[in-house]
């Protein structure tokens, strides 16, 4: 997809923003996630009025937003490896994964005050991440101990049958109730309106906005 689709993704937008308000998710922010796209794609989002994007990769990222300006609020939202962290710093704007405190504190050292928020591990399955529900709060309070806004919780579902989201999306809402927080950051294309539903306040979509991923 390149820059001459920002009507299309502008369509695509006010269609999701409708159908995200009869859930009555009025206030929820939409991350488009822009991963494997390239930047055509990032500035066709801006024009149609997107303002934070979804990244996964650290390599892409650096390579795709190095130099981009002006650029979005920029969430990074896939697994993260501690050495990867000092290159995204000044391009990430929020850290969505933090699921240790060994990465928490790499990313107090290399970003001070940063913006962060825990993964929770939602589904059970060991491939997306996160750490253990029972260990949330323990990990939130070391986060700002360390000096870090933690903002909220995120959470991945199961990607099989949306409906099967529904117990972790609603596990994930009571602990950020528990503790006070103010972001839930849960729910895709495939279980958006299972998300809302269950009170996610942040919504990542990205074939719902920008089609197949390039690869």
């Amino acid at each position: 997809m390149s820059a001459v689709d920002a009507a299309v993704i502008n369509d695509r937008l006010a269609a999701l923003r409708e159908r995200i308000a009869m859930l009555g998710g009025d206030e929820v922010k939409i991350i488009g996630v822009t991963k494997t796209h390239g930047v055509d794609l990032v500035q066709a989002a801006m024009t149609a009025g997107i303002t934070e994007i979804g990244e996964n990769y650290a390599q892409e990222t650096v390579a795709k937003l190095t130099g981009l300006d002006p650029r979005p609020t920029v969430h990074f939202i896939g697994q993260l490896q501690r050495n990867k962290v000092r290159k995204l710093v000044g391009l990430v704007d929020v850290w969505q994964t933090v699921d240790r405190i060994e990465l928490g504190a790499e990313i107090a050292k290399r970003d001070p005050a940063a913006r962060v928020m825990v993964q929770v591990d939602i589904s059970g399955e060991d491939t997306k991440g996160g750490c253990l529900p029972a260990d949330t709060g323990r990990l939130v309070d070391e986060l700002r101990e360390l000096g870090l806004d933690v903002i909220g919780l995120m959470g991945v579902a199961l990607l099989a049958d949306p409906t099967e989201a529904r117990p972790g999306f609603c596990l994930l809402r009571s602990l950020v109730d528990e503790l006070d927080l103010s972001e839930c950051s849960m729910g895709m294309s495939g279980d958006l309106d299972i998300a809302v539903q269950e009170g996610s306040t942040m919504v990542r979509i990205g074939t719902g906005l920008f089609g197949p991923r390039e690869r």
